[in-house]
């Protein structure tokens, strides 16, 4: 049932339920990122399945994971339970989410039929759970907490732990795929989602036990899923930040998914072996050796192949300045709201994502320069995003006099999961279009003129349209302030 809100704290939160909370979202990119950033390398160059196929398989089965978000919310928002609304689902969904995750990335020995079928059950049972889990999740963010200030402060460490996940996947999982399966690539992939697994579901039970609900609603006061639906579709906020949500991770997915295949395909791998050696990458590995050795360890294998050593430097540098992004997240929100600064920093990191189309296959320093900027403007967005979506539960509040968390954040959920049935299925989409071979020792011109497309102007396109959207959304600062001023008298 939907209701309206009582009673609200607005005291500080502490440490510990701050990042309590945010174990949650370390435990879920684990496995999101490597969706969004490998998925479709895993279907194509690990499980072997043809780029066509894993194209309807990413896109049909993310759809099905986006319409189920809405109904997801609308379960959320009626739950009543000793513990609360929304943060039992994070301990229902532990288990079951960590098992699915191991079955979605094994690699059977079916037939090609079989292995097409085994993938898209996998996938969509994991998109599906991932709803399940994340959405509540998402929604606690908005009972947490009355306060618009602690939220800011709470989606800042949420997304610390979202850029150490990020971190993992991206820098680390290639590197760990080849140590932990030995050099084989399958085995390495089921190894390395069985580890992430068992401390995504142990971070998950953390999550559920430090955090609480102080956002308290009557009882008395229902309303039906039509109502719910209707009001939604009149909040004029939600509708953009639903079309805003899908458009940023319809880009994240494509170019996230894309780089290895820019890597490997497209820059000099002469040049990026050099510029590894230039920087002291490779002295700092033998240093690294070096000393565990003299105590008694074995030597860090990093993978001698230079395209995922490459990947995985180049995802590193945009991660750690994501981190500065994200700590000047809060203050610069806080003083100009969010609404402007999300905007601004878009637009701006999109334009490094513009300038690949420009670079030769020689260009690696600057390459990794305009990834580093990059991740620095597009890290201050990223705190915002979530924070509007709970500011946008509050504006229904303010408007309807009816709460309903949940529902509002099926909006950020289904453009989650539709952005990344896109983005990813354009991944496998393009390689398909320009003639991507795996088993070909050297892609034809085409086929890497098309992968550089992806990571530029393709990947550019969505965030450019997102920035476009924002100028229509109207909670800007002052309203944040009437907003919360407001609802705060009318909680009592």
């Amino acid at each position: 049932m939907n209701e309206t809100a009582i009673n609200t704290a607005t005291e500080k939160l502490s440490v510990v339920e701050k990042v309590g909370y945010s174990l949650g979202d370390l435990a879920a990119n684990l496995i999101f990122q490597t969706f969004v950033t490998f998925i479709a390398f895993f279907y194509t160059d690990v499980y072997k399945i043809p780029a066509e196929t894993a194209t309807f398989i990413i896109f049909t089965g993310g759809m099905i994971g986006a319409f189920f978000s809405p109904i997801m919310g609308m379960i959320a928002d009626r739950t009543s339970t000793r513990w609360g609304r929304y943060r039992p689902w994070i301990l229902w969904t532990a288990i079951p989410f960590g098992v699915l995750t191991i079955l979605a990335f094994s690699t059977p020995d079916f037939d090609p039929q079989g292995k097409a079928i085994y993938a898209f059950i996998t996938y969509v049972l994991l998109v599906m759970i991932y709803s399940a889990n994340n959405l509540p999740y998402s929604a606690l963010s908005g009972v947490i907490t009355g306060s618009m200030a602690e939220r800011n402060s709470v989606s800042s460490y949420r997304f610390v732990a979202v850029m150490i996940a990020q971190f993992i996947i991206q820098v680390l999982l290639l590197p760990l795929v080849l140590i932990l399966g030995d050099g084989d690539k399958a085995t390495g992939f089921e190894n390395t989602m069985m580890i992430f697994s068992i401390i995504g579901t142990v971070f998950f039970i953390i999550s559920f036990i430090t955090t609480k609900e102080r956002v308290i609603t009557k009882p008395e006061q229902k309303s039906s899923v039509k109502q719910d639906i209707v009001d939604l579709f009149k909040n004029q906020p939600w509708v953009i930040m639903l079309a805003v949500t899908t458009l940023l991770f319809i880009t994240l997915a494509l170019k996230g998914g894309m780089y290895i295949y820019y890597f490997q395909n497209y820059v000099s791998e002469a040049h990026l072996a050099q510029f590894q050696f230039d920087i002291g990458f490779n002295g700092m590995i033998a240093g690294l050796n070096n000393s565990l050795t003299n105590i008694g360890f074995s030597t860090f294998q990093w993978p001698e192949d230079i395209a995922i050593s490459g990947n995985s430097i180049f995802n590193a540098c945009g991660i750690i300045f994501m981190l500065f992004g994200i700590a000047l997240s809060k203050p610069l929100a806080d003083k100009f709201g969010k609404r402007d600064v999300f905007t601004s920093a878009l637009f701006v990191s999109t334009l490094f994502i513009l300038l690949f189309y420009f670079y030769d296959p020689e260009s690696i320093g600057i390459m990794f320069s305009s990834q580093i900027a990059h991740g620095f403007f597009y890290g201050i967005t990223i705190p915002i995003l979530w924070a509007m979506i709970a500011d946008v539960a509050d504006y229904s509040e303010w408007k309807n006099n009816r709460r309903a968390t949940a529902i509002v954040f099926s909006a950020m959920l289904f453009g989650l999961k539709s952005g990344l049935a896109i983005g990813g299925s354009m991944v496998a989409a393009i390689l398909a279009s320009y003639n991507y071979d795996a088993n070909l020792v050297s892609q034809t011109p085409d086929t890497i003129q098309g992968i550089k497309f992806a990571v530029s102007i393709f990947a550019a396109m969505p965030f450019l349209m997102a920035c476009l959207s924002l100028s229509f959304y109207e909670i800007d600062k002052a309203m944040e302030v009437e907003i919360e001023s407001d609802l705060r008298d009318s909680r009592g």
